[in-house]
C-alpha cells in the first residue's frame, strides 16, 4: 500500500511500531504502546473521541515476514478489533495464551488446521503445568513479576520437556515441541480494563502470554558462544598442558559435561607431530580433564589406544565423529573404558583429532551425560572447528618448548660444568628455576692460585641470547688466560662487544639481528689469597655483595661502568676490596639488586649465618626470594675466601747479582724435597727457576722475589721491580744466550707475564702427576 500504516504488529500480536497517527487516533504514545499486545489497545478504548463521534475503522494486511501493517478505514474498530483477535487466536501459528490474575488459562489460541478442543483443554489449567517447564518455580515467579509490575517480560527463554507435562495427565494441544527439551521464549505483557482517557491505573484482568520455540536459535548461540569462548581464551601461552587446561576450562560445562584433551607424549619433549594416521601403539598423555565424576585415570597417565574403539578410529581416519554411548559400546576390546562411561552416565562422546598440516597432535573426547542434550551431527563442524584452533596453539607451544630445549642445552653446555677446586676459595652456584636464559656465570682459575670470579647477562632471549652468551664468555676466558688485570680486561671486553655490534650491522636486513643493539653486563673480579683482597670491575652490572666473618654486610664500592654495547663509555676503574678469611662474596643477577640491599635485603637475611656451608645458604636465598616471573633464571655466585695455606707455598728474596739463579735452585730443591716432589718435575723445576731467576737478574731491577705455589700444579713467580717485557727469542745454533724462555715454554704446562704498578711477575705452571712426579 502507498500509505505506511498507523500501527505494526509481530505475528503474536504485539506493538512494534507506533506512528504518530496511532498517537492522535489512540491517545497512546509510542513509549506506552511499544511492546504491548494491539489487543490490550483496543480492549482499554483509550483513544480520542467524544460519544458523538463516529469509531475509526481498521484493516489488516501482512507485510514482509512475519509482521502485520494495522491502516485506518472507515469501519468499525470493535469488529475490525474482533477480527484481529480472531486472528491471533485462530490463525496465529504461535501459541498465545491469556491468563486470569491465579496465572490459569482463560482463552488459547489454535493452531491453523486444529478444532477448538484443542484450546478447550487447556482452560482451568495453570501457565507452568503446561510444556513440562524445568523449572516451574522460575516461570511462575516471571509471570507473577509482570503481573505486579506491568512491566512487559520480553522473549524470556525457559527449557521444557514436553514428556514432564504428559507424566500429568495427556492435554491436547499443550505445547508446541517435539518430545525432547526444548527452548522456549516467553513473552508476557499485562492485560488492563482502562474507563477513559483519565484512567491511567485501569484494573488488572490477567496475562497475555505467547511462545515461541526458540531452540534451534539457542543451540546455535551456545555453538557459536563455543567458539568464541575457544577463540579468545584458548592459546594465551605457550605452554602446552595450559593450553589444554584452557581448552577444557572453555568447553566444559558450557558445551559438555565432560571434556578430555590427550596429546602425543613426545609432544611434550618439543618433538615435531608425525604424519597421520598416528599408529596404536603411540602414547598418549592425559593433559587435561574437567567435569564430574573424577576421572579414572589421572593427568599426567599415559596409555595407548585400544584397536576397535573410536579413539583409535579417530585417529587412523582423522574424522571428527560423533559416537551414541548406548547398546554394547565397545566392551569387548576395551571393557574398562566401557564400565567408566557406563558408570558417568554420559549418552552421546564428540572425539575430535587434533591435527595440523597433516600432524597429528592428540585427541579430545567430549561427553555428554545424564539429563545433558545429546550431540549431534550439527555438533561435529563445531567440535572440528574447537580441535583445529586447539591444535594450533598446542603446536605454537610446542615449537616454543622445541626452541627453549635447544636453547637451553646450548646454555648448559656454555656454563661451568663443575667448579674447579680452588685452594683458598670455595664457590657454589644458584639458578633460580625458569625458562629465561640471559643469565650467565663462570669462575676461572688464574696463576698464583689466585681466582677469577665472572657474572654478566644479555639483552636477548631465546637462541639469540645463548649465541650472545657464548661470544661474551669465550671472549672473557680468552682474555683471563692473558693474566690481565679486571679493568683491562673489562676494556677488552668493551671492544670485543663494539666488533659484535659491527658484524650485526653488516647482517642482511632480512636477519632478525640486523643492526639489533647488543646490551650486556660484565662484572670480573679477581680474588688474590696472598693479599687477601678482590680487585673488582663492572660493565654495567650491580656490585657484588661483601658479608665480613663477622656477619656485617656492604656493597663493594665499584664503580659501575655503562652497559656493554653503549655508543659512549668512559675509562675503566678498578676497585680492590679487602676479604678476610671467611669473607662471603656473593655475585647475583641485576634482577636481585634489591633483595642484595644490606639493610633488608632477602639475600642479607638469608646470609645471616654466613658459616654456614654456601649449599645451605643457596637453598636458604632460594626460600626466601619471592616466586616472580621476573626472577626466573636469575643467578646467584657464592665465593667464601681463605688465605693461602702455609704449607702450599714458599717465598724468598733473592739477592740482585750472579748468585741468584744457584741460590733459587737450593731453595727450591730444598721446598720440592719436602713437598716429596722430585724426579723429572723437580729438575725441570730446577732448570725453570734458574732461567727466570737469571732474566730477571740480567734484564730487570732490583729486589727480586721467587715464590713456589703448590696448587692443582706447581707454579713458579719470579717479580721484578722493572716492567720491561720480556719476550721469546729462537737463538741460533752458536749463540751463547736467548734460550731461557724457549727452555721454559718446553718444560711448562703454561707460562706468561703479568704486569703491576710497581714491577711484572714472570710465571710458569707444571701439570703434576697423581704420584707428584
Amino acid at each position: 500500500m502507498a500509505e505506511a500504516p498507523l500501527v505494526v504488529v509481530d505475528s503474536s500480536g504485539v506493538v512494534t511500531g507506533w506512528s504518530s497517527g496511532a498517537e492522535q487516533r489512540f491517545g497512546l504514545s509510542a513509549a506506552d504502546a511499544a511492546g504491548r499486545p494491539f489487543a490490550y489497545v483496543l480492549a482499554g478504548r483509550a483513544w480520542r473521541r467524544t460519544p458523538d463521534e463516529a469509531v475509526p475503522g481498521l484493516w489488516v494486511e501482512p507485510l514482509a515476514g512475519t509482521d502485520w501493517g494495522i491502516w485506518a478505514s472507515d469501519g468499525d474498530v470493535g469488529a475490525v478489533g474482533q477480527a484481529l483477535l480472531d486472528m491471533m487466536f485462530l490463525q496465529s501459528y504461535m501459541p498465545v495464551r491469556v491468563l486470569d490474575t491465579e496465572l490459569r488459562v482463560t482463552r488459547a489460541s489454535v493452531p491453523p488446521g486444529t478444532g477448538s478442543h484443542e484450546a478447550d483443554g487447556l482452560r482451568g489449567r495453570l501457565f507452568t503445568e503446561l510444556c513440562g517447564f524445568e523449572e516451574p518455580d522460575a516461570v511462575d515467579a516471571f509471570l507473577r513479576e509482570v503481573l505486579d509490575t506491568g512491566v512487559p517480560g520480553i522473549r524470556r527463554v525457559f527449557h521444557a520437556r514436553p514428556d514432564a507435562a504428559k507424566a500429568d495427565g495427556p492435554h491436547p494441544g499443550q505445547c508446541p515441541v517435539p518430545a525432547e527439551r526444548r527452548s522456549l521464549s516467553v513473552t508476557a505483557l499485562r492485560l488492563e480494563e482502562r474507563r477513559g482517557e483519565q484512567d491511567r491505573e485501569g484494573t488488572v484482568l490477567g496475562i497475555a502470554a505467547s511462545m515461541v520455540d526458540v531452540t534451534d536459535e539457542a543451540r546455535l548461540r551456545r555453538r557459536e558462544a563455543t567458539l568464541t569462548g575457544v577463540r579468545e581464551n584458548v592459546g594465551t601461552t605457550l605452554d602446552i598442558e595450559t593450553t589444554c587446561h584452557e581448552l577444557v576450562d572453555a568447553l566444559v560445562p558450557a558445551y559438555a559435561d565432560v571434556g578430555v584433551v590427550e596429546i602425543v607424549e613426545s609432544l611434550l619433549r618439543g618433538e615435531a607431530p608425525q604424519p597421520g594416521p598416528m599408529r596404536g601403539d603411540v602414547p598418549l598423555r592425559r593433559a587435561a580433564y574437567k567435569g564430574l565424576p573424577p576421572p579414572a585415570r589421572r593427568v599426567g597417565d599415559i596409555r595407548t589406544l585400544v584397536d576397535g574403539t573410536p579413539y583409535q578410529q579417530a585417529l587412523s581416519d582423522l574424522r571428527t565423529r560423533l559416537v551414541p554411548l548406548t547398546g554394547g559400546l565397545w566392551a569387548d576390546v576395551d571393557p574398562a573404558q566401557a564400565r567408566v562411561i557406563r558408570a558417568a552416565g554420559s549418552h552421546t562422546l564428540l572425539l575430535a583429532p587434533l591435527t595440523l598440516h597433516g600432524g597429528v597432535l592428540g585427541l579430545v573426547s567430549l561427553y555428554r551425560s545424564g539429563d545433558s542434550e545429546p550431540f549431534t551431527e550439527d555438533d561435529i563442524p563445531v567440535a572440528a572447528a574447537v580441535a583445529s584452533r586447539a591444535a594450533l596453539g598446542i603446536d605454537n607451544a610446542r615449537r616454543y618448548v622445541h626452541e627453549y630445549t635447544v636453547v637451553s642445552a646450548l646454555r648448559r653446555a656454555l656454563l661451568p660444568q663443575r667448579q674447579a677446586e680452588q685452594p683458598a676459595v670455595r664457590t657454589q652456584h644458584l639458578v633460580l628455576p625458569g625458562r629465561d636464559g640471559t643469565n650467565w656465570f663462570d669462575t676461572i682459575s688464574l696463576p698464583g692460585a689466585r681466582t677469577a670470579l665472572v657474572i654478566g647477562e644479555v639483552s636477548e632471549h631465546g637462541i639469540h641470547a645463548a649465541t650472545a652468551l657464548g661470544q661474551l664468555r669465550t671472549v672473557v676466558q680468552a682474555l683471563a688466560a692473558l693474566d690481565l688485570e679486571p679493568d683491562e680486561l673489562i676494556a677488552r671486553v668493551y671492544d670485543s662487544a663494539a666488533m659484535l655490534m659491527q658484524e650485526r650491522n653488516q647482517l642482511p636486513p632480512e636477519d632478525p639481528l640486523h643492526r639489533r643493539p647488543l646490551a650486556a653486563s660484565c662484572l670480573y673480579a679477581v680474588y688474590d689469597p696472598f693479599s687477601e683482597t678482590c680487585v673488582v670491575a663492572s660493565a654495567g652490572h650491580p656490585a657484588p655483595l661483601v658479608i665480613a666473618p663477622d656477619g656485617t654486610a656492604s656493597v663493594a664500592g665499584v664503580q659501575v661502568g655503562p652497559l656493554l654495547g653503549a655508543e659512549e663509555r668512559g675509562p675503566v676503574a678498578a676497585a680492590t676490596v679487602p676479604l678476610r678469611e671467611g669473607s662471603l662474596l656473593a655475585l647475583y643477577s641485576s634482577v636481585l639488586r634489591d633483595h642484595a640491599e644490606p639493610s633488608s635485603g632477602v639475600l642479607r637475611r638469608a646470609f645471616a649465618d654466613p658459616d654456614r656451608p654456601l649449599s645451605h645458604l643457596c637453598e636458604a636465598a632460594a626460600a626466601a626470594l619471592p616466586d616472580a616471573p621476573g626472577l626466573q633464571g636469575a643467578v646467584l655466585l657464592l665465593a667464601r675466601t681463605r688465605a693461602m695455606p702455609p704449607d702450599r707455598f714458599a717465598a724468598w728474596e733473592l739477592p740482585h747479582d750472579t748468585s741468584a739463579p744457584a741460590t733459587a735452585r737450593h731453595l727450591v730443591a730444598e721446598r720440592l724435597a719436602a713437598w716429596n716432589v722430585g724426579g723429572e718435575t723437580g729438575e725441570a723445576t730446577e732448570l725453570i727457576v734458574s732461567e727466570l731467576v737469571t732474566n730477571a737478574v740480567r734484564y730487570g731491577s732490583p729486589p727480586v722475589r721467587l715464590r713456589l705455589i703448590l696448587n692443582r700444579g706447581l707454579t713458579c713467580e719470579i717479580w721484578d721491580s722493572s716492567t720491561t717485557a720480556p719476550h721469546m727469542k729462537y737463538a741460533g745454533a752458536v749463540d751463547e744466550s736467548g734460550r731461557g724462555l724457549f727452555i721454559i715454554s718446553q718444560l711448562a704446562t703454561l707460562w706468561g707475564t703479568r704486569y703491576a704498578p710497581q714491577g711484572k711477575t714472570v710465571w710458569s705452571e707444571q701439570t703434576l702427576s697423581p704420584d707428584g712426579e
